[in-house]
C-alpha cells in the first residue's frame, strides 16, 4: 500500500524472495506509480488504497506510508481482515497504537512494526557475547542515529504527516534499547529541538533507567554528521556495533570488543535484514505468535510518548 522508495528498493524484493508469499498487487493513489511498480515487480496495479482492501485474494498488506497516514489505513486494513506489516513509526502516539493493537486482536490478525535491523545476524553475535558474560555486567547502553539535513520538502519535516526526528531516527534507538536490554527501562529525562523554520523536531536525546543499575542514553536527529551505532559498556569491557541500523545486504558490519589492554574487531558476514523481517512476519502469521509484536508496538509508542512529554 504505497509506492515508497523503501518498498521499491528493499521490501518488495524481499517479499518476492520469500517462499509462501506471493506479491499480488501494489496500490498507489496515482496510475503512473501503480503501473510502474506493477511492470517492475510483475504484479497487478491498483489505483486507490480502498481498492486493495476489497480484494479477497490478499491476506496481508505491507504499508510504507508516512506515520501520519497510519491510523486511518492500518485500522482499515485490519478491519478488512488483512495482516499488517507497517513501517516505523507505526503510530503517532500510544493512544493510536493501542487502537491498532485492539483492532488486530479483535480480528485475530498480526500487526508488526518494521524495525528490520533486529533481524540482522550481527545482533545475535552481540547477544551471544552478552550471554557469555564477555564484558561482565552491563552498566550503560548508548545508541546514536542521525543523518544530515534533507530538502525541507521531504515529508520528514511535515508534522501533519508524522514527520520529525522523534518518529524517525529516535525510533531506531528506542527499539534498540528494548531489543538488547529488555522492556523494563523507563524514560527519566529527554529533550527535543524544534526547527524554527518548519516547526518540526529535528534532533534530541533521552536518558532511560531500569532502577537496577542499568541506564541507557540515546541521541538522534536529522541535522547531524551521520551516525548509526550502539555501544554496550560493561563492568569488564565494551561492545560497539558500528553500523547497527542500516547495514545494506552486501555490507559487512564491524563489531568491536574492548577490554583492558585488548581490542578485537569482528567483521560480520553480510546479511539481508529486509528478508529477515519478512521471514519473521511470515513466521508470526503461521504460528499465530502475535502477542510479542503487539507488546513491541505498545512499548515503542509509550516510550516515544514519554520522550515527547518530558521534552516540553
Amino acid at each position: 500500500m504505497g509506492c515508497a522508495v523503501i518498498a521499491e528498493k528493499s521490501m518488495i524484493p524481499a517479499i518476492k524472495s520469500v517462499s509462501n508469499f506471493k506479491l499480488i498487487a501494489v496500490a498507489s493513489r496515482s496510475n503512473e506509480k501503480a503501473d510502474r511498480f506493477a511492470e517492475q515487480f510483475d504484479c497487478e496495479a491498483i489505483v486507490g488504497y480502498e481498492n486493495l482492501l476489497s480484494r479477497s485474494d490478499i491476506d496481508a498488506i505491507y504499508i510504507p506510508l508516512p506515520t501520519g497516514l497510519h491510523d486511518e489505513w492500518i485500522n482499515k486494513s485490519l478491519r478488512a481482515g488483512k495482516h499488517v506489516l507497517a513501517e516505523k513509526s507505526i503510530a503517532y502516539d500510544y493512544h493510536s497504537a493501542l487502537k491498532m493493537v485492539n483492532n488486530a486482536k479483535s480480528n485475530g490478525l498480526l500487526l508488526m512494526e518494521n524495525f528490520m535491523f533486529q533481524y540482522h545476524s550481527q545482533h545475535q553475535f552481540v547477544a551471544d557475547l552478552l550471554l557469555k558474560g564477555d564484558i561482565g555486567e552491563i552498566r550503560v547502553f548508548r545508541a546514536n542515529f542521525g543523518f544530515p539535513p534533507m530538502p525541507k520538502t521531504n515529508f520528514r519535516y511535515n508534522e501533519i504527516v508524522g514527520g520529525g526526528a522523534l518518529l524517525d531516527a529516535a525510533g531506531y534507538t528506542v527499539r534498540a534499547i528494548h531489543f538488547m536490554l529488555g522492556n523494563d527501562l523507563v524514560v527519566k529525562a529527554a529533550n527535543l529541538y524544534f526547527d524554527p523554520e518548519t516547526g518540526t523536531n529535528i534532533y534530541g536525546g533521552a536518558f532511560l533507567d531500569n532502577s537496577k543499575g542499568v541506564s541507557a542514553q540515546i541521541a538522534f536527529g536529522m541535522d547531524h554528521y551521520y551516525q548509526c551505532n550502539y555501544e554496550i559498556w560493561g563492568s569488564e569491557g565494551k561492545i560497539i556495533a558500528d553500523r547497527a541500523f542500516t547495514a545494506k545486504p552486501d555490507y559487512s558490519p564491524l563489531i568491536i570488543v574492548e577490554k583492558q589492554d585488548q581490542r578485537a574487531a569482528y567483521q560480520m558476514p553480510p546479511d539481508n535484514h529486509f528478508v529477515g523481517s519478512i521471514k519473521e512476519f511470515q513466521r508470526a502469521i503461521l504460528t499465530k505468535d502475535f502477542d510479542k509484536h503487539f507488546d513491541q508496538v505498545l512499548l515503542q509508542s509509550k516510550t516515544l510518548d514519554e520522550i515527547r512529554r518530558l521534552s516540553k
